[in-house]
């Protein structure tokens, strides 16, 4: 007989369902706050409690629990494989100088009567181009509070502009790995879901740069020391070609957003360019730019600053991440299919009667998450899965729950002072949580504003209105780019007219969606 198959099945109660959730809370806060051991051991014994549960309480086959695992994994290996690719980016760009040159511009930006606008725009720019709120936040952020503070400007406020900035290039950067994990999960594209999240994204931007500039108002000088900045741009300088064409690349990024390039083959594209700017700009042979690509670059400019910013990337330097995605997957995986998650889901969606209530109670089971397991990927995949089947059934495109889950998973995470994302971003900008929790405006601002949205109906995209814009889409081309117009643009249309025939066609209708 095979294991766990020795009588019927039952289904888990709410108290069933959420001991295997209880056990990794209680590990995760023993493993953070007395063993300093890694998140990935909790998530393993969790997964160990939920699969004991399943087969001798619940009566499942450990096959089927086993391929629960399996799916669980199989579900997420984009975002998984995307993850390797970014390792492979961010080596390549740094080694090609397109991260010096990014950061570089976006230094010479600085104004001090603006600064606080100021750094979040350049902490977004940053963030955009490496994907990670953490990096940016560790080099450029620690410098901008370091500036902030000469000015007189309190060091709390600076950092809740860096990580309103960091956060936001993060979730709309196509190279972050929640960005890429959220859709996965609900069941969207890439492409589809940062174009969604622009709505509340691009909305509480705006919306946290007025409060910055409202705030910066009494902090402005007529001169800002800038000793240490000056000092990053020399050591840029001299350690890299650094051109406005080097942009680029960052500008390719957006129209592959434009034109929905599928993401692995765009982001390969990205790795090419990184490694053609690395060996015919900054004059790298091909085998150092293979070493960079496996192991990351190594920045030796003689500048502290620049050298922690610039020393990472490569595939192994994404191990880690991985390493938790996996067993985050394959905890989701064991809750999902001995019916735990769906017990948890059921009782949360006894509060969610209307599309606005839904999305609140999705927002509000991410920050929980958070709040009970320290880890944002955690809080994305166990909210995901619980949530992913109601969207379904209300009609509501994934595009929607992909969204909720970066505006109430992603935004929150360096809030909560025990959140690994916290603990990250308290450390690098010697501010405590609790301290730049109150100036983290669009942090606090976009799960709100997802919030309204879900409950006036604004930016809320039914699964009909997909098929729906795409005939829409289908009849404008045809209507303004027909058959007989085609077949003449090929033989009398210049080449220039043709392109502009394309790109038009292309972008127009992307404001339908």
């Amino acid at each position: 007989m095979e294991l766990g198959d020795t009588g019927k099945r039952k289904q888990p109660n709410i108290i069933v369902a959420l001991v295997p959730l209880i056990t990794v809370i209680v590990l995760l806060v023993c493993c953070q706050l007395f063993l300093n051991i890694e998140i990935h051991f909790p998530l393993l014994l969790g997964t160990i409690a939920g699969a004991l549960i399943g087969v001798f309480y619940l009566k499942y086959p450990w096959h089927e629990i086993e391929k629960g695992i399996f799916d669980s994994i199989y579900s997420a290996m984009q975002p998984i494989l995307i993850t390797g690719i970014i390792g492979f980016i961010i080596g390549a760009w740094i080694s090609g100088g397109i991260v010096p040159a990014i950061v570089y511009y976006g230094l010479k930006v600085l104004s001090p009567d603006f600064f606080l606008v100021t750094s979040m725009v350049i902490c977004s720019l940053v963030s955009i181009a490496t994907g990670s709120s953490w990096t940016t936040a560790g080099t450029v952020g620690l410098a901008l509070v370091g500036v902030g503070t000469g000015l007189g400007i309190p060091a709390p406020m600076v950092a809740g502009a860096v990580i309103s900035g960091a956060y936001f290039g993060d979730k709309m950067s196509p190279f972050s790995e929640t960005t890429n994990l959220a859709p996965a999960i609900a069941g969207s594209t890439l492409f589809d879901h940062i174009r969604h999240m622009a709505y509340t994204t691009g909305t509480s931007y705006v919306l946290a740069m007025i409060g910055f500039m409202i705030l910066n108002k009494n902090y402005s000088a007529d001169t800002v020391d800038a000793i240490e900045i000056q000092k990053m741009l020399e050591a840029l300088d001299t350690s890299f070609v650094i051109s406005p064409l080097l942009i680029l690349p960052l500008v390719f990024i957006i129209f592959m957003v434009i034109f929905k390039i599928p993401a692995i083959p765009g982001l390969m594209l990205s790795v090419f360019m990184g490694v053609f700017c690395a060996i015919f700009v900054q004059g790298h042979d091909i085998s150092s730019v293979g070493y960079v690509l496996q192991y990351g670059y190594i920045s030796e400019t003689g500048n502290a600053m620049v050298d922690e910013l610039l020393t990472r990337g490569g595939l192994q330097s994404m191990m880690w991440t991985l390493s938790l995605i996996l067993c985050s997957l394959i905890f989701g995986g064991v809750m999902s299919v001995t019916g735990m998650l769906e017990t948890i889901a059921k009782n949360i969606l006894k509060f969610a009667k209307s599309v606005g209530s839904l999305i609140f109670s999705t927002i509000c089971t991410c920050i929980f998450m958070n709040l009970a397991s320290g880890e944002q990927y955690l809080s994305l995949l166990i909210t995901g899965k619980m949530f992913q089947e109601e969207y379904e059934k209300r009609g509501l495109a994934p595009q929607n729950l992909s969204r909720a889950l970066e505006d109430g998973g992603t935004l929150t995470s360096p809030l909560i002072p025990w959140c690994t994302c916290a603990v990250a971003m308290s450390t690098y900008l010697g501010v405590s949580t609790l301290d730049y929790l109150p100036y983290c405006l669009l942090n606090l601002i976009n799960p709100v504003v997802s919030i309204i949205f879900g409950f006036t109906g604004i930016a809320i995209l039914k699964s009909s209105d997909l098929s729906a814009k795409k005939r829409k889409i289908n009849i404008l081309r045809r209507r303004m780019y027909g058959k007989e117009i085609i077949k003449a643009a090929n033989y009398s249309v210049g080449a220039g007219r043709m392109l502009v025939h394309r790109i038009y066609h292309s972008v127009y209708p992307v404001y339908l969606v």
